[in-house]
C-alpha cells in the first residue's frame, strides 16, 4: 500500500509524545491556555441542553460525561442538560433528526463536523481551546478559511485490538503477525482452541461497518484512490475487504452469537479470554479493562492487503460540534469550554482510550499506554477509509453490505452492485 501524503494523518508523533512520558491524568493549567470561557456567573447562565454523547450509557466515557455534567451544573444550577447516550445507529439517528429539524443542541460529530455537518453547527475556532488543536486532527476538522466547527475529546486512533494471552496461547504474539496470511493462520490457531477468532457486534451493527475502514486502506493504490476522490467507483480493490469478511464467514472465524452481540459483549469477551481480535476502537478495550483489570489487551498495526507496511487508522471521533440556532448558545458554549479544560479533556480522553484532541491535555492510557508507545508515530497513519473516499451517505451501505456478506444473506455480487450504486447516486448528488 502507497499512502497518499496529502491523505496522512499528520502530526500523530507530536500530539502523542507527552503521553509516553505521563502517569497521571491531569495536566497544568499554569502551563497551558485557559480553556475555561464559562468565567461568568452561575446566575448569567441557564437554558436547557440536550447533548447526543454518541456512546452508550455503560461506557467509561459516558460515565465520565455524567461525573463532569454534575460538576458543570452545580456551578451552573440555572442550566439542565440531558444526557442522551449512543442507539444502536448513532449516525442515521442523528440524520433523521437534522432532517425533520428536532435537532440537539450539542452532538458527538464522529469524525463528520467538517464534511457533513457543518452546516448546521456554530463556527468555533475563536475559542481559546481552539489554537492548542492537534495537528493530527486539522486536515479533517478545520475547513480552508480556517473555520472548525466541534471541540476535539481525542485523536481517535486504532489498529486490530488483540488479548495477548489468547495469542500466546495459541502460539504467537501481536509482533508476529504482518501480513493477513499471519493473521489468518493466528486466528485458525485460536479457534483449535475452542475460542473465538473475531468477536463483532451485529445487534449494533455499525461496528460491521468497521472491517471495510480497516482492510479497504490497504487494498488500495494511489491511483484507485484517486479515481474514489474523482467519483469512479473501483470495484476490484473494493472488493477486497469483503472477500476477508467472507473467507472469515467461511472458516466459522467470528462469534457464533454476532445477531444479539454489542459493543459491551466484545468488551467482555476480550476482558475474559474468549477471543483473540476485534475490529473495533480503543472503548472496548478501555471498557474490557474495567472488567478485568489484568487483562493483557492491546492494539496492532494493521496488515495490508497489497503488501505493503502495517497501518493504523485514525481521525476525528469523539468531537463536539454545537447547534448554530440552539436556544441556549451561552450555556452550549460554556459547557463545551468547560469540558474544553486541561484537567476535564485529560479525564474524557483517558475515558475514550486515546490521545486527546487539544495539546494542552495529558492523558494516563493505562493498559493501552504500550500499544500507543509502541506503534503510534512508527506505523503509518491513514484516514478512515470512508470519510474520505466515500460519499457522504455511504455508511449505511458500507455497513448493510458488510452484514450481508458476514451473514450470507447476500452474494458478493449483490452487496457489491449495492454498494456501487449507491456509491454512484452519493457521489452525483453530493456534486450538485
Amino acid at each position: 500500500m502507497s499512502i497518499p501524503k496529502q491523505f496522512m494523518v499528520a502530526g500523530v508523533a507530536a500530539a502523542t509524545l507527552a503521553l509516553a512520558a505521563c502517569s497521571t491524568g491531569s495536566a497544568d493549567p499554569g502551563s497551558s491556555p485557559d480553556a475555561g470561557g464559562s468565567e461568568s456567573p452561575a446566575s448569567a447562565l441557564s437554558g436547557s441542553l440536550e447533548f447526543m454523547t454518541g456512546t452508550s450509557v455503560d461506557s467509561e466515557l459516558y460515565v465520565k460525561y455524567e461525573e463532569l455534567t454534575d460538576a458543570f451544573t452545580a456551578e451552573n444550577p440555572d442550566v439542565d442538560i440531558e444526557l442522551v447516550p449512543s442507539s444502536t445507529d448513532h449516525e442515521g439517528e442523528l440524520k433523521t433528526r437534522l432532517a425533520s429539524g428536532n435537532i440537539p443542541d450539542i452532538w458527538m460529530t464522529h469524525g463528520w463536523s467538517l464534511l457533513r455537518y457543518s452546516e448546521f453547527l456554530m463556527p468555533l475556532q475563536d475559542e481559546e481551546w481552539a489554537a492548542s488543536l492537534s495537528e493530527a486532527l486539522k486536515p479533517a476538522m478545520v475547513g480552508d478559511d480556517g473555520s472548525l466547527y466541534a471541540m476535539p475529546i481525542d485523536v481517535d486512533i486504532a489498529g486490530l485490538l488483540y488479548n495477548a494471552d489468547v495469542l500466546a496461547e495459541a502460539g504467537w504474539a501481536p509482533e508476529d503477525i504482518t501480513t493477513w496470511d499471519d493473521f489468518d493462520a493466528a486466528a485458525a490457531d485460536v479457534k483449535a482452541l475452542g475460542k473465538t477468532p473475531i468477536y463483532t457486534a451485529g445487534k449494533d451493527r455499525w461496528p460491521t461497518g468497521l472491517f471495510v475502514d480497516w482492510i479497504a486502506p490497504g487494498a488500495f493504490d494511489d491511483a484507485a484512490l484517486d479515481a474514489m476522490l474523482d467519483g469512479e467507483f473501483q470495484a476490484y480493490d473494493y472488493q477486497v475487504a469483503l472477500d476477508k469478511i467472507a473467507q472469515w464467514r467461511d472458516a466459522d472465524l467470528y462469534n457464533p452469537d454476532y445477531s444479539s452481540a454489542t459493543s459491551d459483549d466484545i468488551s467482555l469477551a476480550l476482558a475474559q479470554g474468549d477471543t483473540a481480535f476485534s475490529f473495533l476502537m480503543n472503548f472496548v478495550a478501555v471498557t474490557a479493562f474495567t472488567y478485568n483489570p489484568d487483562a493483557n489487551i492491546g492494539f496492532m498495526p494493521i496488515p495490508s492487503a497489497d503488501g505493503g507496511d502495517p497501518y493504523l487508522v485514525g481521525g476525528e471521533k469523539n468531537a463536539l460540534g454545537i447547534w448554530k440556532d440552539t436556544e441556549s448558545p451561552e450555556a452550549a458554549l460554556a459547557y463545551v469550554d468547560f469540558l474544553a479544560q486541561p484537567d476535564n479533556l485529560s479525564q474524557l480522553a483517558q475515558a475514550a482510550g486515546s490521545a486527546p484532541g487539544l495539546t494542552y491535555a495529558t492523558a494516563d492510557l493505562g493498559g493501552l499506554q504500550s500499544s500507543f508507545d509502541t506503534y503510534v508515530g512508527v506505523a503509518p497513519t491513514v484516514p478512515y477509509f470512508d470519510r474520505i473516499y466515500m460519499p457522504n451517505g455511504a455508511w449505511d451501505a458500507i455497513v448493510s453490505t458488510a452484514e450481508g456478506v458476514l451473514t450470507d444473506q447476500m452474494s458478493m455480487d449483490e452487496a457489491m452492485s449495492k454498494i456501487e450504486s449507491d456509491f454512484d447516486s452519493l457521489y452525483a448528488q453530493q456534486s450538485e
